[in-house]
């Protein structure tokens, strides 16, 4: 196991000469605890990895506190991918998908569909939103689909994942490359497509750079961890039950026994009995 394998970042770099700035992401142990006990089907934990890998890239640009949330839903027998991240690069997700899905092409696993993306960041009044239809044959090709029509810059992105690791590499032309070197964003992406897949989920950064592009001069900016972040939320359950309020709870409970909540995009499981529910409402007399 190389030493990035257990690293989890994002890690800026740019193109001194060129205008053309990117970034690597390589998740090992996050993208391990996101699949983990999920028993996804390898086609569908491969598509969820990517999907990881490209959040946390995106999620690197936040400027002040926020949260994006990409959601990918599909007719398809994958159905959904959810990721979500915040400015601190505290990433969690999940997939919906059928039983047994089979190695396929990715338009042939999402079908028709939409990518979301939902922002909420300090000082909006309300989430943004948009949408774009599923528009590539990859998970690389939806979201270079989905920057160039948000962000009206060409991108380009080399993704990977196994059950190892999930990792990516990003180059993104700014507005004054051709000025700089009208053939340096042609150059790079020649040289950036002869990435593996070994390379992208093995490599360091720096490793990976001086194979990619030993021509070129590269500034390195510091790394930013990433971290798999979805604890238990017992107060916000119980927040969500006081507001179905106190009929509605024991109407389940009469006919289940129990209630039951399970949080999917994180895997956990919440359980109340008669008793807790009992107790959670009869604290609301207190307060």
């Amino acid at each position: 196991m190389t030493p990035a394998i257990a690293h989890n970042f994002v890690r800026p770099f740019l193109f001194e000469h060129l205008d053309v700035r990117g970034a690597c992401v390589h998740l090992g142990d996050v993208w391990q605890a996101l699949q983990a006990r999920r028993g996804y089907a390898p086609p569908v934990a491969r598509l969820l990895g990517e999907m990881a890998a490209v959040t946390a890239l995106i999620a690197a640009n936040l400027k002040q506190p926020g949260r994006m949330s990409f959601q990918l839903q599909g007719q398809g027998p994958v159905r959904l991918l959810v990721l979500d991240c915040d400015e601190q690069l505290r990433l969690r997700g999940m997939a919906r998908a059928d039983a047994g899905v089979a190695e396929a092409t990715v338009p042939d696993l999402l079908g028709h569909g939409q990518l979301a993306l939902t922002l909420d960041s300090v000082g909006m009044r309300q989430p943004y939103q948009s949408l774009v239809p599923l528009d590539g044959d990859s998970i690389a090709g939806i979201f270079e689909h989905y920057l160039e029509r948000s962000e009206q810059l060409p991108a380009r992105l080399f993704l990977m994942a196994d059950g190892s690791a999930a990792a990516g590499l990003f180059l993104q032309k700014l507005p004054d490359a051709d000025r700089r070197d009208p053939d340096g964003w042609r150059r790079v992406q020649i040289l950036a497509e002869t990435v593996r897949a070994e390379e992208l989920g093995g490599l360091t950064t720096l490793q990976l750079l001086g194979r990619l592009f030993p021509e070129e001069d590269i500034r390195l900016f510091d790394p930013r961890p990433v971290t798999y972040h979805c604890p238990e939320d017992w107060g916000k359950v119980e927040s969500m039950l006081r507001s179905l309020g106190r009929d509605e709870c024991e109407a389940v409970l009469r006919e289940h026994g129990e209630i039951h909540i399970h949080d999917e995009i994180c895997g956990h499981d919440y359980r109340f009995d008669a008793g807790r529910v009992a107790e959670l409402f009869g604290r609301d007399r207190h307060v």
